[in-house]
């Protein structure tokens, strides 16, 4: 039977297979990376309760030291340090995301790659920061001054990462378009200059120099690496395409 099924001419030939499409529920990378996120956002919060609380309260109410009736003493470092991977992760993940929308992927067996490289970039670009800001400081500034804008640095980047893990999440699930995603990320990212620039003003802007400086490093630390960071995710896109 099986010899003269495919030797009859008049059974229809097998249809091709049809690959499944790309989608970015469908990756295992990004489901598990949102989950870890999750996760890792609920143990912090319930381990260290208030700390993410207290630290905002620091930023706005410009305190240039902790507060005595404070909790997040160095007890709390291994959560910063955790929020801190979790920001990196979820920029990382915002900027796959775009990528995606814009050029969608034919498989998933090269998106770790992909992700794992956008992560590494947000992180350099995190850290290559704060060493500028540490370094601007030890010249121009005093260890208080410099000291209290670190600490509110690193607040804004817990925050921040709590703000992404809802961008991506509903990018990823509710299949949202390019613009509507890119409005989101341009939202939180002028959100979080005018935050940069409300401290620096309640930090620095004591008398006239204050300002100009304000004006000055607002321009070299903030302006500047994003534009060298938008060219530099232009090559990096590139370069990524031609080898994977």
């Amino acid at each position: 039977m099986t010899g003269l099924a495919i030797n009859n001419p008049t059974l229809p030939a097998a249809l091709p297979a049809m690959p499944i499409p790309y989608t970015l529920q469908s990756d295992p990378w990004v489901t598990g990376l949102i989950l870890a996120c999750f996760f890792l956002t609920a143990w912090v919060l319930a381990r260290s309760r208030g700390f993410l609380w207290q630290r905002g309260k620091d930023f706005l109410l410009n305190r240039d030291r902790p507060d005595l009736f404070s909790t997040s003493v160095g007890n709390d470092i291994p959560y910063q340090l955790l929020l801190l991977g979790q920001s990196c992760i979820l920029t990382g993940l915002y900027l796959f995301v775009c990528y995606q929308a814009l050029y969608s992927f034919s498989s998933v067996s090269s998106t770790w790659r992909w992700i794992g490289t956008y992560v590494m970039l947000a992180a350099l670009f995190f850290f290559v920061k704060w060493l500028a800001y540490l370094f601007c400081g030890w010249i121009f500034l005093d260890k208080g001054k410099t000291s209290a804008w670190v600490e509110s640095y690193a607040t804004l980047l817990y925050y921040l990462g709590l703000a992404l893990f809802f961008v991506v999440l509903s990018a990823v699930y509710f299949v949202l378009s390019f613009k509507i995603i890119l409005i989101a990320g341009a939202v939180l990212f002028l959100f979080l200059k005018i935050l940069t620039l409300y401290k620096w003003i309640k930090l620095f802007c004591v008398n006239l120099y204050g300002c100009f400086f304000v004006i000055l490093y607002f321009c070299a630390l903030e302006i500047i690496p994003c534009l060298l960071l938008y060219r530099g995710l232009e090559q990096l896109n590139n370069h990524l395409i031609v080898k994977y």
